[in-house]
């Protein structure tokens, strides 16, 4: 089950934010942040990527004022990173994430996706 929320922005778009379980045998969890025309797209986005299981249920954790400014800042506007939030890690695009999936070592070096 996923925990997350939404902002709109004053151009009619959304912030869409979901805290998602991590699937590597460390566990937590994942933030994923997408900018969309609206929360149905966001959740598109999401699914497309094989997320299927993603829905948004309520606004209990919406997106930080830096969140967005993340993803409004970056060309494709779905972000991620590990959580609990630690300052040292920065936001990933989502090709890093993807290409993890296809076996690439993770930056820790464990060689685990996520």
């Amino acid at each position: 089950m996923s925990a997350g929320g939404f902002c709109k922005l004053p151009n009619g778009s959304v912030v869409v934010a979901l805290t998602l379980p991590n699937p590597s045998p460390t566990g937590g969890t994942v933030r994923m942040i997408v900018h969309a025309v609206n929360r149905a797209r966001a959740l598109t986005r999401l699914r497309n990527l094989g997320l299927r299981a993603v829905y948004l249920r309520g606004n209990a954790e919406p997106p930080t004022p830096d969140e967005v400014t993340a993803v409004l800042h970056h060309p494709d506007g779905l972000i991620w990173r590990t959580t609990p939030d630690d300052v040292r890690e920065l936001w990933h695009p989502i090709r890093a994430l993807r290409r993890q999936g296809r076996g690439a070592p993770h930056a820790s070096g464990s060689g685990v996706p996520f």
